[in-house]
């Protein structure tokens, strides 16, 4: 067991979310885009909370009542301060700085739309911030094209300026490495560069790299910390950007996945959101999204062409072309292809939900099975039950949704319809072509159509001379007389309409 201490808690990180977003061209807070099935800025305060802030301080603006509303859902203890003027990166800081008081320790600095950032670099910025005694550190990354980022001036390895692209001569330009805007500051330091600051450049507004030079004035260090992966300095600003971030998350998902067991037959067309959770020896065939909590057992097959949100799947169950949502498919069952599992289905082990099969609210029992063509709503399922091609389960009146409860053992024959609230109790049977109203008792018999109607040479009555009538022929072979009779009719006919 180590006994290295853990490293001491920075003071607070004040998370920028108040930027308007606007190339998203969008009604919802950029921040709020998912990035794998979970909001953008998520990310961004997951791996803020593993430096263990004395404050967590999140600065909103834009669509704050959006923003506010994932926060106090999922981070209550955040503290949400607006900046009521965009008047720069400076102003935000400087509104989140205004509710720590006195600050004695470090100050990080990030924002709301860096979700591959994690929290393991923002460790490491901190800790060679500390090692190097600085004043400020800013989080770099060299890139093949710095086009548009601002650029890191070092002097002697230090870092001696942070200069903006369109400011930048020829030389400076061909500098690669780059500024990520994300910064350990110490507080003290931070709290008088801020005040320092002026409006006084081409944009009008107060730039946070200024407290790097107000540092450097005062001769305090100034460092970087480079990280080799340029993915976690990378922001989402349109939905381009969005599109490419998701694709690199979700390849780094789905190798993860790989390397710990799980087989991808075809990466290019799996999705798996950051949430879902799989076991070694699980199959993932081409086509298929995992999404929200999501979980599959070892040994499951899934897909192709199958979407499962909040689905938990059992060890060796098969689930193709389906799509499914909040349900429970159990160990060794079966589900498609061409199924759909509504919120509240619940399929017990070895047991068969089958093609062109709607469930919702549906609890069917070990071994039970519902193979064809049926739509199974507010239903209840003993074991071992068989339910026939073309069921339909009519839980609905047009103002009240009812229960139908099947016992154990219970077979239910082809287009067959019951009508709830109804009872079929343990080993009965339903014959095939019922509408079922009543409760039948276990072990009965349930016959609920009318009796079969032959009406004999309805088709050379009704239909003499059709291909039908043409085709009815008595029992020896021979051609019906009345059939016969028609056919001279016609010839008739035929002849008259010729002279």
């Amino acid at each position: 067991m180590s006994t290295t201490p853990a490293p001491a808690p920075v003071a607070a990180v004040i998370v920028l979310a108040a930027g308007g977003g606007t190339r998203m061209k969008s009604k919802s807070s950029k921040l709020l885009h998912p990035v794998a099935g979970r909001a953008m800025l998520s990310y961004a305060l997951d791996a803020a909370q593993t430096l263990h802030p004395g404050k967590l301080v999140v600065v909103v603006g834009h669509l704050r009542e959006q923003v506010e509303a994932l926060l106090n859902e999922n981070y209550p203890q955040v503290t949400i301060v607006e900046q009521p003027v965009r008047n720069g990166t400076g102003g935000a800081v400087a509104c989140g700085m205004s509710v720590l008081g006195e600050v004695s320790r470090e100050v990080v600095v990030t924002y709301g739309d860096v979700p591959m950032l994690t929290g393991e670099t923002l460790a490491a910025l901190v800790k060679a911030h500390r090692e190097g005694g600085n004043a400020c550190t800013v989080l770099t990354a060299v890139v093949p094209d710095p086009t548009g980022y601002g650029r890191i001036v070092r002097e002697r390895g230090q870092v001696a300026r942070i200069i903006e692209h369109r400011d930048a001569s020829d030389a400076e330009r061909l500098i690669r490495e780059i500024n990520s805007g994300i910064y350990v500051f110490d507080g003290q330091v931070l709290r008088e560069g801020l005040a320092s600051l002026t409006t006084d450049n081409e944009q009008g507004e107060l730039y946070l790299t200024d407290v790097l030079e107000y540092a450097r004035k005062h001769d305090r260090n100034v460092g970087a910390y480079v990280t080799d992966d340029i993915w976690q300095t990378e922001g989402v600003n349109d939905r381009v950007q969005l599109a490419r971030m998701n694709a690199e998350v979700n390849r780094r998902i789905l190798e993860r996945w790989m390397l710990d067991g799980v087989t991808v037959v075809d990466p290019a067309t799996t999705w798996i959101e950051a949430d879902v959770d799989l076991e070694a020896d699980v199959t993932i065939l081409p086509n298929t999204q995992l999404l929200g909590a999501t979980s599959v057992a070892t040994g499951a097959v899934i897909g192709p062409d199958t979407t499962l949100r909040d689905v938990e799947v059992g060890e060796n169950a098969h689930v193709i072309r389906t799509h499914g949502e909040l349900s429970v498919i159990n160990a060794d069952a079966e589900v498609g292809p061409f199924a759909r599992l509504r919120p509240g289905t619940v399929l017990g082990a070895h047991g068969k939900i089958g093609t062109f099969v709607e469930t919702k609210n549906a609890q069917i029992g070990d071994g039970s099975k519902v193979p064809h063509l049926t739509y199974c709503g507010d239903a209840f399922i003993g074991e071992g039950v068989n339910v026939g091609a073309g069921t339909i389960f009519a839980n609905y009146d047009g103002t009240h949704k009812s229960p139908t409860h099947l016992g154990d053992y219970v077979f239910i024959g082809s287009n067959t319809v019951l009508v709830a609230p109804v009872d079929i109790g343990d080993g009965a049977f339903v014959a095939a072509g019922s509408t079922i109203v009543d409760d039948v008792p276990a072990g009965a018999l349930a016959v609920a159509r009318g009796h079969e109607h032959i009406s004999t040479d309805w088709v050379h009555r009704k239909r003499a001379g059709s291909a039908a009538s043409d085709a009815a022929i008595d029992s020896d072979g021979e051609i019906h007389p009345m059939v016969a009779e028609a056919r001279a009719r016609l010839r008739e006919e035929n002849q008259e309409d010729d002279q």
